[in-house]
């Protein structure tokens, strides 16, 4: 199998961290996709030409994070460390804090931290969606899935938390924005980052590239 990649891209860090925790580097090839996912192979295999992509021996694939990390560890985590076998209420939790990461939080970065990549974003978007963050998204992380405990739902992390932990270092390319998050968010993303220090290498390519922005929204006011 070979899992290609955006390597700077916080939807494949939960990905690369399960390789590296599961030491499936002789079972799963990484592949750097930068640059790559528009060509006619590339859309061959996976028609919505988005990483993170997982590619067969037969060439056909699986793509969308959280479909590639529940793939990854029912293949490979055979004691259910990271996404639970037994467990059907626990992994259903697990499976709702995917889905509303993907379905309701991760579009409500868009105008605030997608100018790092060229994009145009609408300020006054990112105001709003800044503002939904703190007054209804982080509640909801603080106060229901974590709730007291140190990952979503647990007290060791799991692919819920490879998910949404990841996502934060985008919001360090808007200084005063990230000024603001609370800081049982930020001291939750540093956990996460702690417990996988085998997607570090490639954290450090995005929190960089955030932490260096000085470009259009930089310095905005959230």
């Amino acid at each position: 199998m070979k899992l290609h990649v955006l390597p700077i891209s916080a939807n494949s860090h939960g990905c690369l961290a399960i390789i590296k925790h599961l030491s499936l580097e002789s079972s799963v090839t990484i592949v750097n996709a930068m640059g790559k996912t528009r060509t006619p192979e590339f859309i061959a295999m996976n028609p919505a030409h988005c990483c993170p992509t997982l590619q067969f021996s037969d060439d056909s694939a699986i793509w969308e994070s959280s479909a590639v990390m529940r793939f990854l560890c029912n293949k490979f985590d055979e004691k259910g460390e990271l996404y639970p076998r037994e467990d059907l209420e626990q992994r259903g939790k697990i499976d709702m804090v995917l889905d509303w990461r993907n379905s309701t939080f991760y579009p409500d970065l868009f105008h605030i931290v997608y100018m790092m990549f060229g994009v145009d974003v609408d300020e006054d978007m990112a105001k709003q969606q800044f503002k939904k963050l703190m007054e209804v998204h982080f509640p909801m992380i603080e106060s229901s899935f974590l709730n007291g405990k140190k990952f979503c739902y647990s007290d060791t992390p799991t692919i819920a938390d490879l998910s949404l932990g990841p996502l934060m270092t985008l919001l360090k390319g808007r200084k005063k924005f990230w000024e603001k998050v609370p800081e049982g968010i930020k001291e939750y993303y540093e956990r996460v980052l702690e417990a996988f220090p085998g997607m570090m290498e490639y954290v450090k390519l995005l929190d960089d590239k955030a932490l260096s922005y000085d470009g259009p929204g930089a310095d905005a006011e959230p």
